[in-house]
């Protein structure tokens, strides 16, 4: 057995409680008087008031800090279709990072169902349950269809970190390369390799930013994405169909200021690399292996901004940096949704701590390491306790600016304080 399995297996099962997660009662329940107020005949009380009143169901139940992380197993991390009993250990994660890092109960639940419409109808029903619902591990396109019909239908925030996620945190390291290096969003030439739901969550938010979408290529298995191409074709990819004579990812790639990879591990040889433009942005996503290994990346090209989406590299695109505080800004409002506008601000808030000095904290959580804005450095640490304060509040201010939030927030620094003491015992 593999080091990383014996270690992973001994977490998942230590301390004779199999998982990650539990649920916990917030009220006391020691004496008779109390057992009568948690359920018969006290529960009858908040039932009434709820069915006169069905705000009061964010007063009295635990609604308006649980959401469900749903998925059905079709594409578990990178492992494809491992089928949703295989997906649990994988939605308890999210669980856990949901609750450390905001605060926020989660619930979850994997559907043995392959659908999409049954899907929407099944998280349909479930909706006086939750907050809100983060989709994850649902392959494309059906992906697509089920979060924006439950975007339709619904009237809490619905969200599939794997498109939106990758690409939130992606846009914050993107605005900083570019800014480092000193070129402009809308003159660079951008390949996304990669047309699946966080390829063109990516690319889609790439030009929301300011990418001029003729200067983007992208591809899939199939080679490049062009106009006229029939084979492999969705409605999503066609948005992104361009006028070329290029078919290849060796042919694309030339010339490019920024690759972006949401594909397989090895495809992009050094040879392609140094035939990027001065300065490249190289966004290697595939794991647990990169789409170019980050030692032969750094090696072949010394103006090279690497970034992966591993922890032992430096720049780590990592969703941890979104979900969490995304919910938490948009549960805290009451968002109705959670918007493109929530999204870029979400970025654009990440983007600028990583510019801010690091505090002592984050470099104990990495073994002592400093850290300055800088090509070693485009994104903020998940360990750094800041991003809360600065993502949540980003969050929830878009929301209350688009009229999306039902209980809109005017102390704002009351707010951002509010966060740092609601978190204060994590960092302990």
């Amino acid at each position: 057995m593999d080091e990383l399995k014996e270690k992973a297996l001994k977490y998942h099962s230590m301390g004779g409680v199999p998982g990650k997660v539990s649920v916990v009662p917030t009220k006391p329940c020691q004496t008779a008087d109390e057992l009568s107020l948690a359920y018969t005949p006290g529960v009858a009380k908040p039932v009434l008031e709820i069915e006169a009143n069905p705000e009061d169901a964010y007063k009295y139940t635990s609604k308006g800090n649980l959401v469900a992380v749903i998925s059905n197993g079709t594409a578990i991390l990178g492992l494809g279709d491992r089928g949703p009993l295989a997906s649990k250990p994988v939605m308890e994660g999210k669980g856990v990072l949901f609750k450390r890092f905001a605060d926020i109960d989660v619930f979850d639940i994997e559907l043995d169902v392959k659908d999409p419409k049954k899907i929407i109808e099944m998280v349909k029903a479930m909706e006086p349950t939750f907050g809100g619902v983060n989709l994850e591990d649902i392959k494309g396109p059906e992906c697509f269809e089920i979060e924006q019909a439950l975007i339709e239908q619904c009237d809490i925030p619905i969200f599939h970190d794997d498109q939106h996620g990758t690409a939130i945190i992606s846009t914050a390291g993107l605005l900083n390369a570019t800014e480092i290096v000193g070129k402009r969003l809308s003159d660079i030439k951008v390949v996304v390799n990669g047309a699946g739901a966080a390829g063109i969550s990516c690319a889609k938010m790439f030009v929301a930013a300011g990418v001029d979408p003729s200067h983007i290529v992208m591809l899939d298995s199939k080679g490049v994405i062009y106009k006229g191409r029939t084979a492999g074709m969705t409605k999503e990819k066609r948005e992104f169909a361009i006028d070329t004579d290029m078919r290849t990812l060796e042919e694309a790639i030339r010339d490019a200021d920024v690759f972006m990879g949401l594909s397989v591990a090895d495809c992009v040889t050094p040879e392609m690399l140094n035939s990027m433009a001065k300065d490249p942005i190289v966004f290697a996503m595939s794991n647990p292996n990169p789409e170019i290994p980050y030692e032969v990346a750094v090696a072949t090209r010394s103006d090279v901004i690497m970034a992966t989406g591993r922890s032992d590299y430096p720049n780590q695109i990592n969703n941890v940096l979104g979900f969490p505080f995304i919910f938490r800004g948009a549960l805290d409002v009451r968002a109705s949704s959670i918007s493109e506008g929530m999204k870029m601000a979400a970025a654009k808030a990440l983007a600028a701590l990583a510019k801010e000095p690091v505090p002592e904290v984050v470099r104990k959580a990495y073994g002592g390491k400093d850290f300055t804005f800088g090509r070693n450095y485009i994104v903020p640490k998940p360990f750094d306790p800041r991003v809360i304060e600065w993502e949540a509040v980003a969050v929830a201010k878009a929301a209350c600016e688009e009229g999306i939030a039902l209980h809109p927030i005017t102390d704002w620094e009351g707010y951002q304080k509010s966060l740092a003491e609601r978190m204060a015992h994590y960092w302990e």
